[in-house]
């Protein structure tokens, strides 16, 4: 309580009227906090991001960024570093989730790709801490620790994980190959706002603290093979085809070949499923967040259905079939 009453004095010492309410906004996956203030002239967002936890600078950072390249990041409107409290401006409450639907997601995802190749070919190397071998790799360890050994109770053999390791630097190399580009690291239909009717404002880009310089087609991944919602192949492939063509326009250096770009594509998202697998397993097990636990089988679908497509990736593909069968003994069914 001691802390609210602290973040309530700070927002009533910087806001430009008397606060009317102050009320939880959301919560996400780290340790921050975000309330609402309400005063006569609208309303705005408060974070709590403890220090002890959680590092304002590099949201400060991004934030600017982002804004910069002419992404639509939160104005930031006062700042306490030392007690990890930000006013912003206020998006509203409607997520690209609650928006999406068979009518508005062509329009959405199209603001979306805009969005994102902005950010992108603003890109320059230096501002942004490195996506590199040590990181990427260090996030797919998550899945044996957390997804396999904590959640499903799994022991590799010996041979069971040199497959998996085998598919590791299989995707590393990929990853590692792709253009570079600044990375949100987290686009995806939860952290994309819809801001009042269509225009060059949409969509509210949150939740980008965590920001990398790294393979080109990361953030396509997390939109198009987004853990929250599921789209039809074809309708992906037309999004993804929209978001070339536009970036290719827009000087990124993109291959020539679609076919080529959708590779590396599908490529990236499995390096990204294997780390979701992991994290939504640590919010349960050592967070106690289990809101997370739904979103486990089309993550897992994800990645088994490019694993399949590949050479080089049959014998995981395998073991993820193995393990598909733990999952279901456990009682987790995909």
């Amino acid at each position: 309580m001691e802390r609210l009453e602290r973040l309530t004095a700070w927002t009533r010492s910087v806001l430009p009227g008397p606060l009317l309410s102050l009320s939880p906004a959301s919560a996400d996956a780290s340790f921050r906090r975000y309330f609402r203030a309400l005063t006569d002239s609208g309303s705005f967002v408060v974070m709590d991001a403890p220090p002890s936890h959680e590092d304002c600078r590099p949201f400060l950072h991004v934030a600017r960024l982002f804004r910069a390249a002419g992404a639509n990041t939160p104005e930031i409107l006062a700042e306490n570093l030392e007690e990890g409290f930000l006013l912003l401006s206020d998006f509203g409450n409607t997520t690209y989730l609650m928006a999406l639907n068979e009518a508005s997601a062509d329009r959405l995802y199209r603001d979306a790709n805009h969005a994102l190749i902005r950010i992108q070919v603003a890109s320059r190397p230096g501002e942004l801490p490195e996506y590199d071998a040590e990181l990427l790799l260090r996030e797919m360890r998550l899945f044996p620790d957390w997804y396999l050994a904590r959640h499903l109770n799994v022991t590799l053999s010996e041979a069971q994980r040199e497959v998996m390791e085998s598919a590791f630097q299989a995707i590393l190399a990929n990853n590692l190959a792709q253009p570079r580009v600044y990375v949100h690291r987290d686009w995806h239909s939860r952290n994309l706002m819809l801001i009042g009717n269509p225009d060059d404002s949409n969509p509210g880009v949150l939740d980008f603290q965590d920001a990398v310089y790294g393979p080109v087609t990361y953030d396509l991944a997390s939109i198009y093979k987004d853990a929250y919602i599921h789209w039809e192949e074809a309708r992906v492939l037309d999004w993804t085809i929209r978001y070339w063509e536009s970036a290719r326009k827009a000087g990124l250096p993109l291959s020539a070949d679609f076919g080529d770009f959708y590779r590396d594509f599908e490529w990236m998202g499995m390096q990204r499923h294997i780390k979701v697998l992991g994290i939504f397993a640590r919010l349960y097990h050592r967070d106690g967040k289990d809101g997370y636990l739904k979103d486990l089988p089309l993550v897992m679908a994800y990645l088994k259905k490019a694993c399949g497509r590949y050479n080089g990736l049959g014998d995981f593909m395998r073991l993820l079939d193995e393990i598909e069968g733990r999952a279901v003994d456990v009682g987790y069914t995909f």
